[in-house]
């Protein structure tokens, strides 16, 4: 019935629980003492989902300790499963023709820099000749180029959906969007000096460098793969920290994008450099890109995410000046849940 049963052996423990992103309980559940010493308890019914959570055992969180199967958000490894019949048949592996992920490093002459970026090419990318239009997709705070392929299962997701046949076969770029970063931890110079954090706490945060210098990775990614070079064939979208990248890269290069999708978009005035040029005028840009013309701009916000009140106030400002865009209004919050769905949603409207 897509309920789920957790068992846990700590005969000496005095308090075990779950905490999970599944909506029932808000994921706290306390489990229940058997006499053997094993802990247990089952949730809900839960819908078609990848889920992740945690044990807390006398106040350690911890991951499950005979679960192999995790993933890391931000600084903090969580166990994961599925819950098939939806969604979640998306996240999985299944018998379908399979694109390639490949790391890539590009400089960046504006962030004076070697960066890494991932990169996904679609089935049979190379035994043809065929050239692709291009998704970039960009992460949130605390995340790396790594987040949409472990978190989001983008790879997976554009498998199913090109088997399908329910969108164009496409590449998906998926840059380190930390300007004073240029890749995962540990996959730098740094090794493991430094620990995952929310990128608020880097330099370089929200401060214009990375919106400006974005330019250099569409004319590395055009140089280095068999794209289609144009607006018509360039979407752009961004969970978070990555819909406010998303909008100001829209608005700063009107002519180079043709989709725009902000995934609860991180458009309050936190953080933000006022002094910066990419995020001056900004009714003046949205007229820009007005008149340069775009053919879906693609808004999605859950009811109860803590950006909801930002949103609605930027499509206000939208639809002051007539503007046209999709509004997507899903349940819950800030959630990866949520982001993948969208991906669900955004990916089969692209380059029809």
């Amino acid at each position: 019935d897509n309920s789920v049963t957790f068992y846990v052996e700590a005969p000496k423990a005095k308090s075990v629980s779950v905490k999970g992103d599944w909506e029932a309980n808000e994921g706290n559940d306390q489990m229940t003492k058997g006499k053997n010493g094993t802990w247990s308890y089952t949730t809900p019914p839960l819908p078609s989902e990848m889920y992740t959570y945690r044990l807390n055992i006398d106040g350690i969180y911890n991951i499950a300790p005979n679960n192999p199967f995790s993933c890391r958000d931000v600084g903090t490894l969580f166990s994961l499963f599925y819950i098939n019949g939806g969604n979640g048949d998306y996240y999985q592996v299944r018998d379908v023709p399979h694109g390639n992920v490949t790391t890539t490093w590009y400089h960046s002459d504006i962030l004076g820099s070697e960066r890494r970026l991932s990169v996904y090419t679609p089935p049979f990318y190379d035994k043809n000749i065929q050239s692709y239009p291009v998704l970039y997709l960009l992460h949130g705070s605390g995340g790396d180029e790594n987040a949409w392929l472990e978190l989001g299962r983008t790879a997976r997701i554009m498998d199913n959906l090109i088997a399908e046949g329910k969108i164009q076969p496409m590449l998906v770029v998926m840059p380190n969007g930390n300007p004073s970063k240029q890749a995962a931890p540990g996959e730098t110079p740094d090794n493991l000096n430094y620990k995952p954090a929310m990128s608020n706490s880097f330099p370089g945060y929200k401060d214009g460098s990375y919106e400006k210098s974005f330019t250099e990775i569409i004319h590395f990614i055009d140089n280095r793969y068999r794209t289609i070079p144009d607006k018509r064939h360039r979407a752009i979208a961004g969970l978070s920290m990555g819909g406010f990248h998303t909008l100001y890269i829209s608005l700063n290069y009107p002519d180079y994008f043709n989709y725009i999708g902000l995934f609860s978009a991180g458009l309050s005035a936190n953080g933000v450099d006022p002094n910066s040029p990419m995020y001056t005028n900004l009714d003046e840009k949205l007229g820009n890109l007005k008149r340069s013309g775009y053919q879906l701009f693609w808004i999605g916000i859950g009811k109860d995410d803590f950006l909801y009140d930002a949103n609605q106030q930027f499509r206000q400002r939208m639809d002051s000046l007539g503007m046209k865009y999709q509004y997507v209004e899903s349940t819950r919050g800030h959630i990866w849940a949520n982001w993948r769905a969208y991906l669900l949603q955004f990916a089969p409207m692209l380059f029809k």
